[in-house]
């Protein structure tokens, strides 16, 4: 007996320790786990899903039918809990007990099965609660966990199926989970804002993905919430880059961080950083692409724990959300109180989505002295509901009771903080206006107004008045006073707005000479400021080409900020092709128009010692003359090229959505093919007539970069155009115009045509479909750009009686046109 007292003692010591284990774990006031259809209970892990009908009595369905499969479920995957359904005919409902109101799990599992005259991948439904609706006209195809997270405030929760008009409903799995209160906190970072976003915990979500980086799946019995994390390698834009670790004996959970319901070990214990082990010029990011639904905010969650380092303050680097970066130099020593491995978490709220991709990247810091690594351990993506309380975009869910209610509370709390709401916005007026005063002195002390030589003559001033004369044509500045802009604008007459852009609102002004001008007035709340004016300035004040908008002058009178450009009659190419009711362009017209952009941009790239990249190519930044000859504007986010020794410019991601080169994107290097690449799109754009980004079509049609592509790589790019030019492309022309778009949207920029090769194609193209070219079969016309050396940038080379000078002449403001030299390179004899 002895003897056995050690074992005895070994035997109560591990059962107090292993009881302390699961006692670490959560415990669900509310858990409530159904196996729809089943008539037996179903053990899936470690976790009991209770009989059909033990919950029937939860269920008020005016008919229904339990279904079941003796299908064989193969796959790993596969659960028990799918061989069985319940079907519902009419609208039927679970009603819930709620113990301990707070935020519950739904978990809805479907797997569509044949029985009986039921095909359960023919069914579309609804499902929906008192104050969400979750699904709408649903269907599925295959096995899916469709997971959403609510906030309970009754003691009921009521979770609604209702078959379309001619359909059924069908359930195979319920979960209805209580969750833990400090899970999804009410306050968290709002993504590109300086404020906070309130009001989480009001917000039904749904998750998206749940991610665990460099790591395999971990299932619901290694996760205290009994989630499922899946691998990022489907994810993963350019595997290439990234490399997967393991280490998760080095995590730490410590006060202030994270927590086991938080995420498990499994999650923080794995990482994928950049592949730039043995090369500190490394410098490119690590992207993951996730397919979302336009028009809802998202609740992305980033877990961060540092298992690559061997010591503290190693590992700096930047996160991206899209092209906009969320944390800069970023170090996960200082966050975690000097505690290596500890693991951490970060919470940010997105504005509404304008596309059906999401990107996150991670890449090196900017720091000189950092080594060139980023990691990321998991990711989490929850779509929050919009201002209908919907998770799909249709359907009002809120009854009328919830509303009476709602509007009870509204008119108490307003009753209640009316007085104080008047004291409050008193002191809050103060305050801001404070510290308006302080800004203002603050800009005044950073801005330092400088003069720019050189242009052409104009009288300043309102034809209305005498005005002031400011000569532009010797020594004199750009510089124009605020009166004279003032009264060229009519006093900013917000009637006389013809534009309203990121940096500000466009005026239509005129001097008192006549001169129509176009005035951009900064507006201080602006994302644009300083640094665009100055770089504006400093690009146009160089540049003098007939298809570069001419600056006329500035002014910073005032504490403004204002551009002076000569007017455009015809405004943007983007008004003319959608949404303005402008008249129809022809394809010639449309065509002329994209050559005359190409030469601004062609003389941009290579009418200096440096290139100058635009960084914002796009249909609202073309503009038209009278005549339609068109003209690129908008260089404040300009920069200068690479030097003669390097390939590119490393530097912060800045465009616009839908036109961004997502090579630059992901590796911060900037050359000229990042104008190809937005250039292509506009080429896009033009041919179809819509939106780069559409979140009101279907999915595979938000994004026409993406939808073209694929059509043109089917050869039928003739279906998606421009009804109003339907019959009145040649195909030739067509065919020429689409691989010229084609390869300017070439994933990588080394496979992208410079500019002079876009511009040679596109005057192609207008050829073509002017008249077929003598001695030039149709069928080699679709070869061009292969036919071509790969760098054009000096026609010359082709044709020995094209001097270096001519070229030069076709680009600058002589008016020369480009078909003089063209018509030499087209001919058989001249290639």
């Amino acid at each position: 007996m002895g003897c056995n007292k050690p074992f005895r003692l070994l035997f109560w010591v591990s059962l107090v320790l292993c009881l302390e284990c699961f006692a670490k774990g959560f415990t669900p006031a509310d858990n409530y786990l159904i196996d729809c259809g089943s008539p037996t209970n179903t053990t899936v892990g470690l976790r009991v899903f209770m009989a059909d009908n033990l919950a029937s009595k939860l269920l008020s369905a005016p008919e229904n039918v339990l279904g079941s499969t003796s299908k064989a479920l193969t796959s790993s995957g596969d659960s028990p809990i799918y061989q069985t359904a319940r079907i519902f005919t009419g609208v039927s409902k679970y009603t819930f007990s709620i113990s301990q109101p707070g935020r519950h799990w739904i978990r809805l599992y479907f797997y569509p099965f044949v029985y009986d005259k039921y095909n359960m991948s023919l069914a579309k439904f609804d499902v929906s609660t008192k104050d969400h609706a979750l699904l709408s006209s649903f269907s599925v195809q295959a096995p899916l966990v469709k997971e959403f997270s609510v906030n309970v405030t009754t003691n009921t929760l009521v979770i609604t199926f209702t078959p379309s008009q001619n359909s059924f409903a069908f359930i195979n799995a319920l979960e209805v989970v209580s969750v833990p209160d400090q899970l999804i906190p009410d306050t968290t970072k709002s993504f590109k804002s300086s404020d906070e976003f309130h009001g989480l915990m009001w917000q039904a979500l749904e998750t998206v993905a749940r991610v665990n980086m460099g790591g395999p799946t971990v299932t619901f019995d290694n996760d205290t919430l009994w989630r499922t994390w899946v691998p990022d390698q489907r994810f993963l834009v350019e595997k290439n880059l990234a490399v997967s670790v393991s280490n998760i004996r080095a995590v730490k959970y410590v006060d202030g961080g994270s927590t086991q319901d938080i995420a498990p070990n499994y999650v923080y214990g794995t990482c994928t950083r950049m592949n730039s082990l043995n090369d500190p010029t490394s410098n490119f990011n690590v992207t993951w692409e996730f397919d979302v639904d336009p028009g809802f905010q998202y609740l992305l969650r980033f877990h961060f724990c540092d298992i690559v380092s061997t010591a503290l303050n190693q590992l700096y680097f930047n996160l991206y959300v899209d092209s906009s970066m969320v944390l800069q130099d970023f170090d996960l020593s200082t966050i975690m109180m000097n505690v290596l491995a500890a693991a951490t978490y970060m919470d940010y709220v997105t504005e509404s989505a304008t596309s059906s991709k999401l990107r996150v990247s991670i890449g090196p810091a900017n720091m000189n002295n950092a080594y060139p690594n980023a990691i990321l351990n998991g990711l989490e993506i929850m779509k929050m509901n919009n201002s209908d309380g919907s998770l799909t975009g249709s359907g009002i869910v809120n009854t009328s009771s919830s509303s009476s209610k709602r509007n009870v509370g509204a008119i108490v709390g307003v009753s209640v903080g009316a007085a104080f709401g008047v004291l409050l916005a008193g002191v809050l007026f103060m305050f801001c206006r404070k510290r308006r005063r302080l800004a203002q002195r603050r800009q005044s002390k950073t801005w330092m107004p400088f003069s720019i030589n050189g242009g052409t003559s104009h009288t300043m001033g309102s034809k209305y008045s005498n005005g002031t004369t400011a000569s532009l044509n010797s020594n004199a500045s750009y510089r124009i006073p605020f009166l004279a802009v003032q009264e060229a604008t009519n006093n900013f007459d917000e009637s006389w707005v013809i534009g309203i852009g990121g940096f500000g609102k466009v005026y239509k002004g005129e001097l008192n000479d006549g001169t129509k001008v176009a005035v951009k007035r900064g507006n201080p709340r602006s994302q644009q400021g300083l640094a665009e004016f100055q770089t504006e300035i400093e690009m146009l004040s160089q540049f003098r080409h007939r298809h570069l908008v001419s600056l006329i002058g500035y002014c910073d009178e005032k504490n403004e900020m204002i551009l002076v450009y000569e007017y455009m009659e015809n405004g943007t190419l983007k008004s003319h092709l959608y949404g303005s009711g402008n008249p129809s362009l022809s394809w010639k017209q449309r065509l002329e128009i994209c050559i005359g952009a190409a030469r601004g941009l062609h003389y941009l790239h290579t009418g200096y010692a440096k290139a100058v990249i635009h960084r914002d190519v796009k249909s609202a930044n073309i503009l038209l003359d009278e005549n339609l000859m068109a003209k690129v504007a908008d260089f404040g986010l300009s920069k200068t090229g690479p030097e003669i020794d390097q390939t590119h410019v490393s530097t912060a991601v800045k465009g616009s959505f839908g036109y961004l080169d997502p090579e630059y994107f992901r590796r911060q290097q900037l050359t000229e093919k990042s104008d190809v690449y937005s250039f292509g799109v506009v080429l896009f754009e033009v041919l179809c007539a819509r939106p780069v980004i559409d979140p009101t079509l279907p999915r595979e049609m938000v994004n026409l970069a993406e939808w073209a592509m694929k059509w043109q790589k089917k050869g039928h790019l003739e279906q998606i155009i421009d009804t109003n030019l339907a019959g009145n492309i040649r195909p030739d022309s067509l065919r020429k115009f689409g691989e010229t778009a084609e390869k300017c949207l070439a994933d990588f920029g080394v496979d992208r045509p410079s500019m002079g090769d876009v511009l040679w194609n596109l005057e192609y193209a207008l050829q073509l479909q002017e008249a077929v070219v003598q001695g030039d079969p149709e069928d080699n016309s679709t070869n061009m750009i292969g036919e071509l050396s790969p760098q054009i940038n000096n026609f010359s080379q082709l044709d020995p009686t094209v001097s270096s000078a001519q070229f030069e002449s076709v680009d600058d403001l002589s008016g020369v046109s480009m078909s003089k030299v063209f018509s030499q390179l087209v001919k058989s004899e001249g290639r």
